[in-house]
């Protein structure tokens, strides 16, 4: 039995297996227990693995790596087809082998553990962020029930919210200050673990070589270079700068049929925090660029005028996205025109 593709299907603790030959038949199916996985793919000939991403697949990944196998990890999202009759584990491996040997099959790289750590940072202070968000809105939803309000604002809330309180003169009842400054004081906690994510992202940045070279680049700060390192290393798995801008989901949607071309907004897949960053950093840009006298910013200010601020938005954010392609896949400096 030569085992030359092998399905599996991930879990927690029972993992389905299914292993093809070169012509494609099946000769292997089976199920086995964490250990039982672990001890076969160091028993198995090298052979290329074909796996969903999804938690713990990186793991799996990189022990699968390092028993000198091949490993394909494939998007959940282009397995589905592959799935034949009814939905069960079995059915799901043997789809994730067909799907791996497709030739124009789309396959997602292998992170290392230094870029998960970095990811994990980014999505712990994501979390932390949209709680402080959530609280400042609750507390001026409590405010307006009682006819109080001011302009949206962390800023403002934060000097608004203690001023209101202490204001005696208002409708706000003894329990109503007491709960607003509890809700204060959590404010305050959560700034402070803001914080404590900001230093270590910082701190990352300034280890980072590739992350310094990116963040020259106008429109991308420290935040932006560490996640974008984290989510796609040196490029090297995206043909060119343009496939970014796609995976990032900075191109148009398309819908055409014939000689009938369809084009409508943004995309929008791929991953939601880095096209968000780009999309903030471009921003920033466009607001200035009127400011500027350097090639690049008259390129944004002449984009302005004909198309609006929106699209300059996206079209400096996709720009921005080659650019770190360039940057980051061959290796040089980023070399603003004059």
């Amino acid at each position: 039995m030569q085992v030359a593709t092998l399905g599996v299907d991930l879990a927690k603790n029972v993992f389905q297996l299914c292993g093809v030959d070169s012509k494609g038949k099946v000769v292997l199916r089976r199920r086995v227990s964490r250990d039982q996985l672990s001890e076969l793919a160091v028993s198995l000939p090298p052979c290329t693995i074909a796996i969903e991403a999804c938690p713990s697949a990186h793991h799996w990944a990189r022990e699968f790596i390092r028993t000198g196998h091949t490993v394909k990890m494939i998007s959940p999202q282009f397995v589905k087809p592959f799935v034949k009759g009814n939905k069960n584990d079995g059915n799901d491996a043997q789809a994730i082998v067909e799907a791996a040997q497709r030739p124009t099959m789309r396959f997602v790289p292998v992170k290392t553990i230094e870029q998960q750590d970095i990811q994990s940072l980014h999505r712990a202070r994501t979390r932390l962020v949209n709680n402080r968000t959530g609280l400042v809105s609750q507390m001026r939803g409590i405010l307006a029930e009682r006819g109080i309000v001011f302009p949206k604002s962390i800023t403002r809330a934060r000097r608004e919210i203690p001023r209101i309180t202490s204001d005696l003169t208002n409708d706000l009842s003894v329990l109503a200050r007491e709960l607003l400054r509890d809700l204060l004081e959590q404010l305050g906690e959560l700034d402070r673990r803001i914080a404590v994510m900001d230093r270590r992202i910082a701190a990352v940045f300034h280890a980072s070589e590739p992350c310094q070279r990116l963040a020259k680049i106008t429109g991308v700060g420290p935040m932006t270079a560490t996640a974008i390192v984290a989510a796609i290393g040196n490029g090297s798995d995206f043909k060119n700068g343009r496939h970014l801008a796609a995976w990032l989901g900075l191109v148009p949607r398309q819908h055409s049929s014939g000689d009938r071309q369809r084009l409508y907004g943004i995309s929008k897949r791929g991953d939601k925090h880095l096209r968000t960053m780009l999309i903030h950093g471009a921003r920033a840009v466009v607001r200035i660029a009127s400011t500027k006298t350097d090639y690049r910013h008259k390129w944004v200010q002449a984009v302005r005028e004909r198309r609006g601020v929106n699209r300059t938005i996206v079209a400096v954010a996709n720009k921005n996205a080659r650019i770190i392609w360039s940057v980051l896949a061959k290796n040089e400096h980023y070399r603003a025109c004059p």
